[in-house]
């Protein structure tokens, strides 16, 4: 138990620089980059959409969802469906921020999938999709054989965490890739991308150390 009180006391950490990365993440957004707006006729605020998205779904509601089944003190029916439940929406949305950046690619008659942010990130949606498919009918409904379930655990633990790595590796590559493309007249901005970046990375890393420490309970 002193594992989990612990584990929870860690949480208030992540949570901090998660929250923080979000803030920063609408202060670049709204302040330097005009908006976000998916329906929008400008290629711009319809492409913030994308790492808004990205941002809220594929990195902080993966976050809550991985330390909510570690650290939540409730039934663990309660727990794993509060686990599975942030998953999907975090699916949902990410469907919706991948949507924007192909949509503002055909604003401004780009290529699609020709970075290695794009290859990384289209890998993690993907990966992450089959884990929440296989997660659902292992551990939910219909749910398979105690034996089966016993011997997936440890590679849907480790596949969560990695999944979790290649999402903030996709943030990052698309921040800098993002910053290289854009002219920054203000030293402000750049160092604003740095700290979202930094933000998330530090998210993560404390995500990774609660889960790490709840195993022992």
């Amino acid at each position: 138990m002193d594992y989990r009180h612990s584990a929870s006391r860690l949480t208030v950490v992540a949570h901090l620089f998660g929250i923080l990365a979000f803030i920063l993440m609408l202060v670049w957004l709204l302040h330097y980059r005009g908006g976000i707006e998916y329906h929008s006729d400008s290629p711009d605020r319809v492409f913030n959409v994308h790492p808004f998205l990205m941002l809220c779904g594929f990195i902080f509601l993966a976050g809550e969802a991985m330390m909510a089944y570690k650290t939540v003190f409730s039934q663990r029916v309660v727990r794993k469906s509060i686990h599975m439940f942030l998953h999907l929406i975090a699916i949902v949305v990410g469907v919706i921020g991948i949507c924007a950046a192909f949509k503002y690619h055909d604003m401004i008659h780009a290529e699609d999938v020709y970075s290695l942010h794009s290859w990384i990130g289209l890998a993690t949606f993907c990966l992450f999709c089959l884990q929440w498919v296989l997660g659902f009918f292992a551990f939910m409904f219909p749910r398979a054989a105690l034996d089966t379930r016993a011997r997936m655990l440890p590679w849907h633990v480790f596949g969560g965490r990695a999944l979790l790595y290649m999402a903030i590796c996709a943030a990052l590559t698309g921040l800098m890739e993002k910053a290289t493309f854009l002219d920054l007249k203000h030293h402000r901005e750049s160092r604003l991308i740095n700290f979202i970046g930094l933000f998330v990375l530090l998210y993560g890393i404390f995500v990774d150390v609660t889960v790490a420490l709840a195993r022992y309970v």
